[in-house]
């Protein structure tokens, strides 16, 4: 993966870390990250030896603060739309990769910076985390799926508030809310990520690793099509 401007992978041992490296923007997405982190993920998953990805941002000040204004201030509605397609197949293919992926979020995690985390298959937080979906100041609304996952995690209620006030949310209260998992220091983030993705790995022995994302994936798409189904009456048949 050397040709990639500002995505950035590492190894260690059966974990990939994948950072989003473009520090000067405080790591904000643009359509060319974007694409390298949908070829990131398009390489790890024919790789065999890794088990399980972690996504974090580079640096201490942010893990993804957004989409690139600049870039989308010369935008009209036609590659608008462009854009946020193709940011909705790179999300969604994280969302669907058949391995664990964990957000390590450090800093702000804004606008598509949020919806990256809520990608991803599990979420820890650092203690100076920011979550918010602030794309209501610009007149917009999250373009990369954020609105439906953040309403599977958080409610209905909690993703429209956060969704039109646009409000951002500490780490302890992403806790008390579902948003993410576990909260930890800042200088142990990406170590306690790492032992967080193995905790998960050894508690399953018995299963590939490519199980563990594929169910975490259907046990998501069955609980939130079990939300829209009709709930039938009991017959004394059933009983029988």
């Amino acid at each position: 993966m050397a040709d990639l401007r500002y995505i950035r992978v590492e190894r260690d041992a059966e974990i990939a870390v994948v950072f989003v490296d473009r520090q000067d923007k405080l790591n904000t997405l643009n359509a060319e990250v974007v694409a390298e982190l949908g070829r990131a993920f398009e390489e790890l998953r024919e790789d065999e030896g890794v088990r399980g990805v972690i996504v974090t941002g580079a640096g201490e000040k942010a893990f993804v603060a957004g989409a690139d204004i600049d870039e989308l201030a010369q935008m009209d509605s036609i590659s608008g739309v462009g854009v946020s397609r193709h940011g909705q197949d790179v999300f969604l293919a994280i969302e669907r990769f058949p391995k664990p992926v964990l957000a390590a979020v450090g800093g702000y995690a804004l606008g598509g910076g949020c919806e990256l985390a809520l990608a991803c298959h599990l979420r820890i937080a650092s203690e100076n985390a920011r979550f918010g979906q602030p794309e209501v100041g610009l007149g917009i609304i999250p373009g990369y799926g954020g609105t439906i996952r953040l309403s599977r995690l958080v409610g209905l209620g909690r993703a429209i508030e956060l969704t039109l006030t646009g409000e951002m949310v500490g780490a302890e209260r992403a806790l008390q809310i579902g948003l993410v998992s576990a909260v930890v220091p800042r200088e142990s983030l990406l170590s306690d990520a790492k032992d967080f993705m193995r905790k998960d790995h050894q508690e399953r022995p018995h299963r590939r690793a490519y199980g563990v994302g594929v169910d975490l994936w259907r046990a998501r798409q069955r609980v939130a099509r079990g939300a829209r189904l009709r709930v039938l009456p009991l017959r004394s048949s059933h009983l029988d």
